[in-house]
């Protein structure tokens, strides 16, 4: 697999150069701020487009190198799609809660670990249930689900990782703060309001619109799997699952509804914001597979009914177009 590309115009339709208001700032990102338009921070995409390149290269890097990944998101925002990434490559997650010393006490992590699998092989043996009260049996289950929901993303990481991608450090401090104590590399997305202190690869942008974290995970989770194809050409061996998943294209509907929120909020701005205003240009999907048995027969398809046949784009779901307007309404309205 081929190392994923990204265009600046792409950044900008995902609404990666939003920042928050003036008066939530951080300071310390002055260098990475273009400038301000209606009370609303501008982010230097110039900056960020090299950067973000060198955290995929770190990333491909550690993959080849066979090492460990750890995505942490655990924002409303970012908790589903920090799972479904970290999956789709093949590394571990945490999505729900940080748990003090996931990293700096690993033992007792180990400890907290090796009981959640007990548990399933228990529940999942009917000889061991067969004696339980339902009582006894309620509570295991309790047991098991509050264990998946903190630590089924690590199961089955067997040392700390070797590298970690963090979806808003002001939410994530505990897990940077612990990183940095075990000299962990972090990959960060920074938004205006964030510190880029102790971040080895920041990444300058947006981390609450839906469509720009989106952007940044499959940009991480396709480096990933560059360097895990690497590094089986290295070994000489097959790929086998780490070809598994494909990298679907980004959904163009998801950033119709963007892209009309990121006009209204950046209208009068110059620059990388007038880029925004842009038409997107939607990448026809390829067509549908027909499964009936007229489609099975014919020899030779005809072109025509080959444009048919095509699937129409799936329309916008309301609540996310809604969720990503109303997120970059409320940025400007601070």
């Amino acid at each position: 697999m081929a190392m994923p590309s990204f265009t600046m115009r792409q950044l900008l339709e995902a609404g990666v150069h939003f920042g928050h208001n003036t008066r939530r700032w951080n300071p310390k990102m002055e260098p990475y701020i273009f400038g301000a338009r209606n009370n609303v921070h501008i982010i230097d995409l110039q900056q960020t487009v090299p950067m973000l390149q060198r955290a995929m290269n770190a990333l491909r890097d550690v993959a080849t190198a066979g090492g460990r990944v750890l995505f942490v998101g655990t924002k409303r925002q970012a908790s589903r799609m920090i799972a479904q990434s970290a999956e789709r490559c093949g590394q571990f997650y945490v999505d729900h809660r940080w748990l003090g010393g996931m990293l700096t006490n690993w033992a007792t992590i180990q400890r907290s670990i090796a009981r959640l699998k007990a548990l399933d092989a228990q529940l999942g043996n009917e000889e061991e249930t067969q004696g339980l009260t339902k009582k006894e049996l309620l509570q295991l289950t309790r047991e098991r689900d509050k264990l998946e929901k903190a630590l089924g993303g690590i199961k089955e990481m067997s040392a700390v990782p070797d590298i970690i991608v963090v979806i808003d450090t002001n939410k994530e401090a505990i897990a940077v703060a612990e990183a940095n104590k075990l000299k962990i590399p972090v990959i960060a997305v920074i938004d205006s309001n964030s510190d880029p202190k102790g971040i080895d690869y920041p990444v300058p942008g947006n981390d609450d619109s839906l469509r720009a974290i989106e952007i940044y995970l499959e940009l991480f989770w396709g480096a990933v799997l560059d360097g895990l194809a690497q590094e089986v050409a290295l070994s000489g061996g097959d790929l086998g699952e780490a070809e598994a998943p494909v990298a679907e294209e980004l959904p163009d509907a998801a950033a119709e509804g963007d892209a009309e929120a990121n006009a209204a909020a950046a209208d009068p701005v110059a620059d990388p914001a007038d880029a925004a205003e842009t038409p997107v240009e939607t990448p026809a999907e390829t067509p549908a597979e027909s499964d009936s048995p007229a489609a099975e027969t014919a020899s030779e398809p005809a072109p025509e009914a080959e444009s048919e046949s095509e699937a129409a784009p799936e329309p916008v779901p309301e609540s996310e177009s809604e969720t990503a307007a109303e997120t970059v309404e409320e940025k400007a309205a601070g």
